[in-house]
């Protein structure tokens, strides 16, 4: 598929997730097979752009193409100067936020509180489309609350207003993560519009991948929550649709590698405190599908330092593959 002139191989997505889809885990993602890999959302706000964590966030200094920036508020001006910042910044493509469901940033009219007020829809899309020359998508979702679901509306306003590509998140702002997608809304909107469209929710193996893009006609999927912990899902989903067959699940040396790279990475980006800290979560997610993981993910949240941490889950991983896992969790 494409995203105006940028061509996005294979069509599968990183959805951006505040907190989690920074520069390393982008970047990871993109190695092992994401077509795009859209930023965690930074804010329209230019009082907060020099503060540490916008800094991180607007940090692409070396990742490699498509570069996609995803933009949050609600006044059409500010986000327009958002885009043409992160365009010298170097966005390649530029997204708006009308998906995120937190109440902090609903609260602030942002995210998918915006999609209560369809004139401000169209006045952002255009504000920005009009402020920047690389593409501009939207993410959104299906509406506010399942007895007003407007997304077909909405994703009208957006192409007419110049929106190259949406990713809709087939959930209600009120639904937030419970319960599962609705597909049919996306086929709606799929078949409203003629710009690319996104399926996002719920895609987790290649089996359901395929059968989204099945019932929703979709021409891309986006991944968000079943990526944390798997970013392999993207190699397995890519080549499962271009071939029907499925690639075997990573051995555990493949996965402590990866992990291992990805502590590294989060290491150099944000310094070792932080960087530990940080750690934390997606060492949580990488060791969340055995029972003697539990031990393993407690002394893992217990340790400060990175040399510490890194010997730690490589040493884990090594009892893993060697089947004496218990032994090692037992004697941490």
């Amino acid at each position: 598929m494409h995203i105006g002139r940028i061509s996005i191989d294979p069509p599968v997505a990183l959805a951006p997730m505040a907190g989690v889809t920074d520069k390393p885990f982008r970047q990871l993602c993109k190695r092992l097979g994401a077509g795009l890999a859209v930023s965690e959302m930074t804010t329209s706000d230019p009082r907060l752009w020099q503060t540490r964590k916008s800094l991180h966030r607007m940090d692409h200094a070396g990742e490699p193409a498509p570069v996609s920036v995803q933009i949050a508020g609600s006044d059409p001006a500010m986000l327009a100067e958002a885009a043409r910042y992160n365009v010298g910044h170097g966005a390649q493509v530029i997204d708006i936020n009308m998906g995120c469901p937190a109440k902090k940033v609903c609260n602030a009219w942002a995210g998918s509180a915006l999609l209560a007020d369809e004139a401000l829809v169209a006045r952002i899309c255009g504000a920005v489309v009009r402020a920047v020359e690389v593409p501009v998508t939207l993410k959104i979702r299906t509406g506010q609350v399942p007895e007003r679901r407007n997304a077909v509306a909405v994703a009208r306003i957006a192409e007419a207003a110049g929106i190259a590509a949406l990713a809709v998140h087939g959930r209600t702002r009120s639904q937030k993560y419970a319960g599962f997608a609705e597909y049919d809304t996306i086929a709606q909107v799929k078949a409203s519009v003629a710009i690319p469209v996104f399926a996002n929710g719920d895609v987790d193996s290649p089996d359901r991948a395929r059968c989204v893009l099945d019932c929703t006609h979709a021409d891309g999927l986006m991944i968000g929550r079943a990526a944390q912990g798997r970013p392999w899902i993207f190699r397995e989903i890519a080549h499962y649709l271009a071939t029907g067959e499925r690639l075997p699940e990573p051995g555990i040396a493949e996965v402590r590698d990866i992990l291992l790279g990805h502590l590294e990475d989060l290491y150099a980006f944000y310094g070792e405190a932080m960087g530990v800290r940080i750690a934390r979560k997606h060492l949580g997610w990488y060791a969340r599908d055995r029972p003697e993981n539990a031990a393993f993910r407690a002394v893992a949240n217990r340790v400060e330092g990175a040399g510490e941490q890194y010997r730690l889950t490589r040493d884990y991983f090594d009892a893993l593959a060697a089947g004496a896992a218990r032994e090692f969790a037992a004697a941490a």
